[in-house]
């Protein structure tokens, strides 16, 4: 069994290729997805990550965007706005039905990890990839700005992360637990995969669980764990990873977040553009693997999804 952490674009994108690798590579793939970046808008309940996720293991993401559904229209936020809302959340009319849904079943007593992975078999993936939030409780992502604390949707699409970060925090964390599902796969999973995602807001929020980092310590025989770098050549490809990276400090580049995974992986995959970082990473204790990360369609995701596989079956 593989477990994948993801959150964002690209924590979906290698999602995707992991999934093309089951089941004769993996057999059985756990995705625990971030959910720190949920909110409540027009009553409904929005998982922004898990959305991605599956619309994008649906085959149904929006491939220019790489998030919301493709050839989606927005007759609904045009009807908003003539009623004199600010529509600052982009929704799409189809993309609408699954926040439906979710709400109704939520609303009904349902924990998200079943609603998820209703929706999952809804769209069609199959039944040995299991999408998983990282907890049925709230927690939520809020970023220190000059404007004081803002909620992480607040930052990230209305001020389109424009905003200098000066810290993060999880509110809801005291007393949030894992998924049992998810805290078991990270200590059983035999390859353990942290997707290109944020490091602060994406993975952060799922090792910030009680239990989780111990999970991930747990040593048996073959176990890997591996990270692959979000930022190449000192940027991100989406998102403001790079610059929630320089606000909090850290060294924005591939080695830079190599550095807050010492401990946590074996394995760390650059891209090819920062090869010349990997004698760094080595002295970090960690394994460093220089392959192509850029995902520009599924060919590259299963691409780098079967170098990965090579990488922890040598």
């Amino acid at each position: 069994m593989w477990a994948a952490l993801a959150g964002g674009v690209g924590g979906a994108k290698l999602a995707r290729g992991l999934m093309a690798l089951t089941p004769v590579n993996i057999a059985d793939l756990r995705i625990i997805v971030n959910t720190g970046d949920d909110f409540t808008l027009h009553g409904l309940h929005i998982s922004p990550d898990i959305d991605t996720v599956l619309y994008t293991l649906g085959g149904i993401a929006n491939p220019q965007t790489g998030w919301g559904i493709a050839g989606d229209t927005t007759k609904v936020l045009d009807q908003l706005t003539t009623l004199g809302e600010d529509p600052w959340f982009w929704l799409g009319d189809r993309d609408l039905a699954t926040h439906l849904l979710r709400t109704r079943a939520l609303s009904a007593g349902d924990g998200l990890a079943k609603v998820t992975a209703d929706l999952a078999r809804r769209l069609g993936i199959p039944a040995w990839v299991r999408i998983m939030p990282m907890s049925d409780d709230v927690v939520s992502t809020e970023i220190q700005t000059p404007d004081g604390w803002l909620p992480f949707q607040e930052y990230f699409v209305r001020r389109r992360h424009a905003d200098p970060v000066s810290d993060v925090r999880f509110a809801g964390l005291a007393r949030a637990r894992p998924l049992p599902a998810a805290l078991e796969a990270m200590r059983s999973a035999e390859v353990v995969v942290f997707c290109p995602s944020n490091p602060i807001v994406s993975i952060g929020p799922i090792l910030a669980l009680p239990g989780m980092r111990d999970a991930l310590a747990h040593r048996q025989a073959g176990r890997r764990r591996i990270a692959v770098s979000p930022i190449i050549q000192g940027q991100a490809l989406k998102g403001p990873a790079d610059r929630m990276l320089e606000g909090l400090g850290y060294e924005v580049s591939a080695l830079g977040v190599a550095r807050l995974y010492v401990g946590l992986v074996d394995d760390f995959v650059l891209d090819s553009a920062d090869a010349d970082l990997a004698p760094a990473v080595a002295q970090l204790g960690m394994r460093p693997h220089v392959l192509p990360t850029i995902m520009t369609d599924a060919a590259a995701s299963l691409a780098l999804a079967q170098a990965i596989a090579q990488v922890v079956q040598a």
